[in-house]
């Protein structure tokens, strides 16, 4: 390996943080431009908080001892329904917010971003990365040797299996999650175990992620969509909906997605089908639903992360060369089923009950290259996975006032079963090459574990909670104190390949929440929060001298205080935020303690929707200030976590060219900074950027309302190392063609 191709070290960021930090002020100070423009002055109007009715004025009798309580309200939205979008539809007013259900981003005291359809559509996003690839707080790398997709929010990893669906934990299809069923994208950024309960993973510490699946609208649908892209993969969807009944009371939607063909990168193969259907009736009162939803995926030839042992970083391959081995693949099975009811038992008041269930089969031989000084290795790992996973919730919301002050309560209950099933073959090392990649018949196993015709269960996880809130209205809901609690108690058991087990865990945690939301004026809405996430406390390794010793529960806990404008066409946020969490390592007198902390101060600032006509943008940027604390190593105290970019923005608009109706041009930028490798901060990769560009032209053939898309991902084809995260590198994808043809019939 020659010199030139490596990396030996990465300085720190400073300079880049000063010029970071100069372009968030640059930021925040555009934002600021519109609040002052459209501020209005406090009227005597009574904006209801979400999912409320306007404040009643009516006030105690002057001998009344105690204050008039009266239940008030109009009926909740329907929970299938969206909130308005804002201009161009493609991200939405409104998100659901967990146990608070859906409300107005403007009336809820957390950051979140809601993405449609409409923008899958419109991206030709194929993946759950393709959609959050436009969020200025998110990043996406790949899992340990294998494809999932991890998401980096404010800086903390997510992992695949704690994204929720339909507002339910445990029941999303692992690893890749296809989008052609997807009506919406929440991304909520921060801690949330309140909202939600505790991820089963826990690690849903920078933020959250819920998908909720289509349902059928008003308007009749029949919408046929044929895909290609420059490699030669081939796909098509057809997704159709209808209502019945004398009042339009039975809706179903259907979903059928095939794509087959060569990705950008050489050799690699992906296969997927998507079938999705949503039933629902909506009554008067009571309103059901159900949804199923299978998916498979599989991926040949992939190309891997690649491990780094030392403080010597690889220079980046080619952009479209692939280091897998030809016999690696990964086939991912699921298979998911959701039942929900809900029932308005009193003006105001709503109950509800969801339950869902997921299976998953996962079959794969992953090949991971390890990079070091000394040459490149790698092995062979066979793993057969299986999982059962069961959950649901029940809960009632309702609004009543005491005298002048509105409340809105919520009272709920969840629980989250998970039963993983694993076993393994592996085999000897190999010599092998980032550049110039050695093609090796397939390796002998060497060794296993487990039954691998049946995988018994390894890790079977119980997560149950109980929660309550209350959202206090002030001045007629001007001013919203939002107070609540969630009781969550976790177990979970591991166990040996042989069946014995290693693991009992069994504890509980209360979690607080304080929110507060003051709206000066209609469209302007400051917003402060402290919340906490919740984890399993971890295992000691079998270097320390408590081998085995499991630690109380990892409580990360977060402050945020921010601003949030909304004039229905465009809106914009700016927010200031701390996360801390506990930071595991063993000691000086070799004891595994949680005596740290790993703490991300940042600020954000996006903007989006339709400023002017026919002009539409996504942008906004983070910098994070992450810092290792108190962690028994004058090497690591400090400095910066691996994997964690002190700045990162996004930039994506698109224009409707006048001169020609129905055409228009988009673009994206995508930055990202420098990231560490190790926790000493020896080693790390360099900023890089991504340049997209794009068009669609909407007409009509035939009289049928007919759209062309096309699309070109990392427009210079720009080879880099994408992220650290995890302390492996994922390398970015190549340039990438995309088109599609859309016609509703």
């Amino acid at each position: 390996m020659s010199v030139s191709r490596l990396t030996t070290e990465l300085t720190a960021p400073a300079k880049a943080a000063v010029r970071s930090a100069a372009i968030v002020a640059a930021i925040a100070a555009a934002f600021s431009l519109p609040h002052a423009a459209h501020a209005q002055a406090t009227d005597n109007s009574s904006p209801a908080a979400a999912g409320t009715s306007p404040a009643d004025t009516n006030a105690p009798s002057a001998g009344s001892t105690l204050p008039a309580v009266r239940v008030s309200a109009e009926k909740e939205p329907l929970p299938g329904d969206l909130e308005p979008t804002f201009g161009g539809g493609q991200v939405a007013r409104g998100s659901d917010f967990g146990i608070l259900g859906q409300q107005k981003n403007i009336d809820v005291p957390f950051s979140m971003t809601t993405y449609t359809a409409k923008l899958i559509e419109d991206q030709q996003a194929r993946t759950l990365a393709d959609v959050l690839a436009n969020d200025p707080s998110v990043r996406t790398a790949y899992g340990f040797g294998n494809f999932s997709q991890v998401f980096v929010i404010r800086g903390f990893q997510l992992h695949g299996d704690d994204v929720s669906l339909n507002g339910l934990y445990g029941i999303t299809p692992r690893q890749l999650v296809s989008t052609d069923a997807l009506e919406r994208v929440d991304v909520l950024k921060g801690a949330n175990s309140f909202l939600n309960g505790a991820s089963p993973t826990g690690t849903a510490v920078g933020g959250g992620i819920n998908l909720q699946l289509k349902r059928a609208e008003d308007k009749p649908l029949t919408r046929v969509t044929f895909e290609g892209t420059g490699s030669g993969g081939l796909g098509a969807h057809v997704d159709v909906g209808r209502r019945f009944g004398s009042e339009d009371q039975f809706g179903i939607r259907v979903n059928q997605a095939n794509r087959d063909g060569e990705t950008s990168i050489d050799g690699e193969h992906r296969r997927e089908n998507t079938t999705a259907v949503s039933l629902d009736w909506r009554g008067e009162k009571l309103r059901l639903y159900g949804d199923f939803l299978y998916q498979r995926q599989r991926v040949d030839d992939g190309r891997p992360t690649v491990l780094v042992s030392g403080d010597i970083v690889p220079g980046v391959p080619s952009a479209t060369h692939n280091y897998a081995q030809t016999w690696t693949f990964s086939s991912l099975e699921d298979t998911v089923g959701i039942l929900r009811a809900e029932y308005d038992f009193l003006p105001g008041w709503t109950a509800y009950v969801a339950g869902g269930a997921r299976h998953t089969n996962e079959q794969g031989q992953y090949s991971q290259p390890t990079f070091s000084d000394s040459g490149t290795t790698a092995s062979r790992l066979g793993v057969p996975h299986k999982e059962d996973a069961d959950s649901a919730e029940v809960g009632v919301r309702g609004h009543f006032k005491t005298g002048p002050v509105t409340h809105f309560v919520t009272a709920g209950a969840s629980i989250v079963r998970v039963d993983a099933k694993s076993a393994f073959t592996f085999s000897d090392s190999f010599a092998t090459d980032l550049y110039n990649t050695p093609q090796v018949p397939f390796p002998p196993t060497v060794g296993s574990g487990g039954n691998l015709s049946d995988p018994q269960t390894t890790a079977l996880t119980l997560m149950r909670s109980v929660a309550v809130s209350d959202t206090l209205g002030f001045l007629h809901d001007r001013v919203l104190f939002t107070v609540g609690v969630r009781h969550q108690s976790l177990h979970a058991d591991n166990f040996d390949y042989t069946g014995v087990q290693t693991e009992a865990y069994n504890d509980s945690v209360t979690s607080p929440l304080f929110g507060l939301v003051v709206k000066p004026w209609q469209n302007v809405a400051f917003f402060a929060n402290h919340t906490e996430a919740l984890a399993a406390g971890a295992q000691a390794p079998s270097t320390a001298a408590n081998f085995g010793a499991m630690l109380p529960p990892a409580r990360s806990k977060q402050y945020e205080v921010g601003v949030k404008y909304d004039n229905q066409q465009y809106g914009a946020s700016l927010a200031a935020f701390q996360i801390e969490e506990p930071f595991t390592f063993t000691n000086s007198s070799n004891v595994f303690v949680a005596d740290g902390n790993e703490r991300h101060r940042g600020i954000e600032a996006a903007i989006y929707g339709q400023p002017y006509k026919g002009v539409r943008l996504i942008a906004g940027a983070t910098y994070i200030h992450a810092q290792q604390l108190d962690t028994g190593s004058g090497a690591t105290d400090g400095n910066q976590p691996i994997g964690v970019p002190v700045f990162i923005f996004n930039i994506g608009g698109e224009y409707d060219v006048p001169v020609v109706p129905g055409l228009t041009l988009s673009a994206r930028w995508i930055h990202t900074g420098p990231q560490y490798l190790n926790a000493t901060n020896t080693a790390g990769i360099s900023g890089w950027n991504r340049f997209d560009v794009g068009a669609r032209y909407a007409t009509a053939i035939f009289g049928k309302p007919t759209t062309f898309r096309v699309s070109v991902e990392n427009v210079a084809n720009k080879a880099f190392w994408e992220s650290t995260s995890g302390g492996y590198l994922t390398q970015g994808a190549p340039r990438t063609f995309l088109l599609s043809m859309t016609t509703d019939f």
